[in-house]
């Protein structure tokens, strides 16, 4: 049972990665932090050790880099899942000014100006207007749940790739009777946030602009269906992320024994930290007389280390990357916390209770 429950979410997982949505989200995932940009392929367990024998060709080894890569995205991405309630999906839109944003920009313009020279054409060419048209039914039929049997079924009629193809042959294809056809589907699709949006579609008579932006709101769309399944599916994913995440790591250090060095040497270094301790609270400092130290004292040592971790001296376990960011921000608060209550120590060991009793100074000061 938890194999099959395991393969659901990868498959889940799997297409939340090909979705047009992947590249962008609410809350940056653990493995595009800014604070080390020299580092980016560090949030990956050790991939940078993997090393083909001498001579053979490197199809294996790129084989195994490429399935022990897929195996960490759908980890990290099945993990910021399950911890971040606000984690969404929005559509990649590359910065303006980027090389990708202007590249994007000159591809798009120049696609949609041919279009509009084959439809102005006489007679006009109605080639890639039909594959555009196949892709709209595409895209709505992934919208469509089981239970829309009779909208699919309409949607197969109406767009009938053989018959437009048809009309196309004999000059009769009405390309604003199958737009409005596919405004009122998309209406009925829609969630209420993108209703203006649908809404507006209906006063646009270019056929390019409307095409255009149909294929604009259907991306939204579809991300509000990847965001809609993330939320009903987020209950199904917290019962079974424990195992998961367990059966993902054993996959990674199957693959490649050496992906969890880093975490061996935190706990190592955390044991060695808490065995200290003890004997120096020992009457009998001595090692031989020191008794077991505690499991669980030894994962809060670690824990604590990771509040104040140093980047240049140590390198971060492997288990805790895809949550370095929520830990970092945590040891940063507690920094804070910290030189607040100093500066309180300070100021009422200094000036006593006379400061403190003026009215907001305790507020100001934090």
């Amino acid at each position: 049972m938890y194999i099959a429950a395991q393969s659901v979410i990868d498959t889940f997982i799997n297409t939340l990665l090909n979705s047009p949505a992947q590249q962008q989200t609410a809350s940056e995932m653990p493995n595009q932090r800014d604070e080390a940009p020299d580092d980016s392929h560090g949030d990956l367990p050790c991939l940078e050790k993997l090393h083909s024998p001498t001579g053979s060709p490197p199809t294996s080894s790129l084989s195994g880099l490429m399935e022990l890569e897929n195996c960490v995205s759908n980890l990290s991405l099945a993990h910021e899942i399950v911890v971040n309630e606000d984690f969404r999906f929005k559509p990649n839109s590359p910065p303006t000014e980027s090389l990708e944003g202007r590249v994007s920009e000159i591809v798009h313009r120049a696609f949609w100006d041919s279009l509009r020279e084959q439809l102005n054409s006489d007679p006009p060419n109605y080639d890639h207007a039909v594959i555009l048209l196949q892709e709209v039914k595409t895209m709505l039929q992934s919208l469509l749940l089981p239970g829309h049997v009779r909208l699919r079924s309409q949607l197969d009629e109406v767009l009938d790739m053989d018959l437009i193809q048809q009309e196309v042959d004999h000059g009769a294809l009405d390309l604003h009777r199958l737009a409005g056809y596919v405004i009122s589907t998309m209406a009925s699709l829609c969630a209420p946030v993108r209703d203006p949006e649908v809404r507006a579609l209906r006063d646009l008579r270019a056929p390019v602009e409307l095409l255009r932006e149909i294929f604009r709101v259907l991306g939204l769309m579809k991300t509000d269906m990847v965001n809609f399944t993330i939320q009903s599916l987020r209950p199904h994913l917290l019962q079974q992320a424990a195992q998961y995440e367990r059966a993902k790591f054993q996959q990674i250090l199957d693959k490649q024994p050496a992906s969890l060095d880093n975490t061996t040497a935190w706990l190592q270094a955390a044991e060695s930290e808490e065995a200290s301790a003890v004997s120096s609270r020992s009457e009998s400092p001595g090692p031989d007389s020191r008794g077991p130290v505690s499991a669980s004292a030894i994962l809060i040592r670690a824990y604590m280390c990771l509040l104040h971790w140093d980047p240049q001296d140590q390198k971060y376990p492997e288990t805790v990357l895809m949550d370095r960011a929520r830990l970092d921000a945590l040891g940063r608060r507690l920094e804070m916390l910290v030189l607040e209550a100093s500066v309180l120590l300070l100021t009422k060991a200094q000036c006593g209770g006379t400061v403190f009793s003026l009215q907001g100074f305790v507020g100001m000061l934090t």
